[in-house]
């Protein structure tokens, strides 16, 4: 709907320049909104007010002369001009109906964009390989593979990418963790380290191999023991780590090792280019990056004093690697504890000669799990935190990616077990869920009694007058903007907003007022308003990953 009035503008601004009324100028990047505001229509623009800046003109001039040169229209009610100079939009009940249509006779792609050049590289959860995916973790995967899927929708080309911090003292700690709880299943008295990994996953490591190895590894020296316990602890994890993300729906393309980037000398020849460049240099033993040439806060270690690479470095070259792989946006989802590594990474992209605005971080904030409004304590320095796993097991997966995506990423989430679980209207994924099996249940009943409908692109729509019925069906065609909007904004907790918002006009709408019981024309009018709503709610579901059930 705003393509068609922005084509009727732009149609009235070409005619205005033709006969002279108008100066002859490019159209400015003016906006069609919806009004928050009823009584200022359905629609309102921006244009007339941007035009006056180039003008000079009165913007209500400009917005008279606009609307003087509009080409008719059967589907416009009336054109308002509202001070300084908005154009509004009010339209017939018949621009709404068409959109029931548009839906039903293309139910798979409706809301779907044009294909795109620019290829997109989402990189989220990347939880280091030292310990299962807790249920911070499961928020960035369901934020992170839903804006995947409304990319892909809205026509760019997607890559999922799962990066795996598979080097460095943490795993070194891992390895550590891992043997010394093996000793102590072979009896040795140990004083385990508190900065180690406390979890009962470290103990069920060292089980396995303990059962698989028997005391082998018993006279083994620490420092030749510490990297084959790293390596099988790791492997170990990462099988867990991606069957767990495979039980909540979560796909990657793939999946990328820093020790592969670093066995392939890319961490080392971006070095080598930092000093060719002058942008590294040698300072207290150590090498360093000057990032605050780029406005980064300070210059940032690259090579510690004992020729230890940092963590940046090999980040920097990573996101090298991903310019270099043709990828035209970097989206990187990290949480929200690392905001103070933002500058330093964009500086190190500036530095490399990439637009660091090509690079988009979104950062993910805490979950505080609660049960039955009370909240459960973690830890995860003692081990004692609640796993991905164990949040599946108990609410499924459906409950738990709907209610991640309840609140903006940059919001804290309460996440309560008992509403997840609950089979009401509480739940937010029920409530929507609910909708969807309304109308299948309709299809039911209608079908036991063999009530036949036209084709439904031959439905008179006409009887949906109805203020409820209105709004359903603007609430329907904002859908294709929604889809638009959340691919630039990267904000998909929007879809999960507008599915409850659409959820809760039609449970409104079905308490109302009759659908098949209704007289056999609007009866019909009704039902293809019902379908719609279906396949808008079940499309919208599938994008956040989430199943939309016949029945409840």
């Amino acid at each position: 709907m705003k393509q068609k009035i922005k084509a009727l503008l732009l149609d009235a601004l070409n005619q205005a320049q033709k006969i002279g009324s108008l100066p002859r100028i490019a159209p400015p990047l003016f906006s069609i909104e919806v009004p928050k505001v009823a009584d200022y229509g359905d629609f309102s623009t921006n244009l007339a007010f941007l035009l006056s800046k180039k003008t000079k003109q009165s913007p209500q001039e400009i917005a008279k002369e606009l609307i003087s040169h509009l080409p008719s229209c059967d589907w416009i009610k009336k054109v308002e001009i509202a001070a300084p100079g908005f154009i509004n939009f009010f339209l017939k009940s018949s621009a709404w109906q068409g959109v029931i249509k548009n839906i039903i006779t293309r139910p798979e792609s409706y809301g779907q964009g044009k294909e795109r050049e620019e290829k997109i590289i989402v990189e989220f959860v990347s939880a280091n390989p030292t310990g299962p995916l807790h249920i911070g973790h499961g928020r960035g995967a369901a934020v992170g593979d839903t804006l995947a899927n409304i990319l892909d929708y809205a026509g760019y080309k997607i890559k999922r990418e799962y990066y795996i911090n598979d080097v460095g003292r943490q795993i070194q700690i891992l390895g550590r963790s891992v043997f010394l709880r093996y000793l102590e299943l072979l009896g040795e008295k140990i004083d385990f380290p508190k900065d180690h990994y406390q979890g009962e996953y470290i103990k069920k490591l060292a089980q396995e191999i303990l059962e698989r190895k028997g005391n082998k590894y018993r006279e083994v020296a620490e420092k030749e023991a510490i990297p084959l316990f790293a390596t099988f602890a790791k492997e170990r994890i990462m099988e867990d780590i991606k069957k767990d993300l495979n039980n909540f729906g979560v796909r990657f393309d793939y999946w990328f090792s820093e020790k592969d980037l670093i066995k392939n000398g890319d961490v080392a020849n971006l070095i080598k280019w930092l000093k060719e460049t002058g942008l590294a240099y040698e300072k207290d033993g150590a090498l360093w990056f000057a990032s605050s040439r780029f406005k980064d806060e300070k210059d940032r270690v690259l090579v510690r004093a004992n020729g230890a690479t940092t963590y940046f470095a090999s980040d920097l070259a990573y996101h090298k690697n991903k310019f270099e792989r043709g990828f035209h946006i970097l989206i990187d989802l990290w949480g929200a504890d690392h905001h103070g590594y933002v500058p330093r990474l964009k500086a190190g992209i500036q530095a490399l000669g990439y637009d660091m605005e090509k690079l988009k971080i979104l950062l993910v904030q805490l979950v505080h799990l609660k049960r039955g409004g009370k909240p459960l304590a973690m830890s995860t320095r003692a081990g004692e935190f609640v796993t991905l796993k164990e949040v599946l097991e108990e609410v499924g997966k459906d409950a738990a990616r709907f209610i991640f995506l309840t609140r903006s990423c940059d919001s804290h989430l309460d996440f309560d077990l008992e509403v997840a679980k609950s089979q009401n209207m509480e739940n937010p994924v029920f409530y929507v869920q609910y909708a969807h099996a309304r109308v299948c249940s309709l299809e039911k009943i209608a079908k036991e009694r063999g009530i036949e409908f036209p084709p439904f692109n031959a439905v008179d729509l006409t009887p949906l007058q109805s203020e409820e019925e209105i709004g359903l069906m603007k609430l329907l065609a904002r859908f294709p903007d929604l889809i638009e909007d959340i691919a630039r904004t990267l904000e998909p907790h929007r879809l999960s907003y507008y599915l409850t918002e659409l959820a809760g006009e039609f449970h409104r709408y079905y308490n109302k007022y009759r659908i098949l019981d209704a007289p056999e024309d609007i009866c019909a009018a009704r039902f293809a308003l019902a379908q719609a709503v279906k396949i808008v709610i079940a499309k919208g579901l599938s994008l956040l990953g989430v199943s939309a059930p016949k029945q409840m």
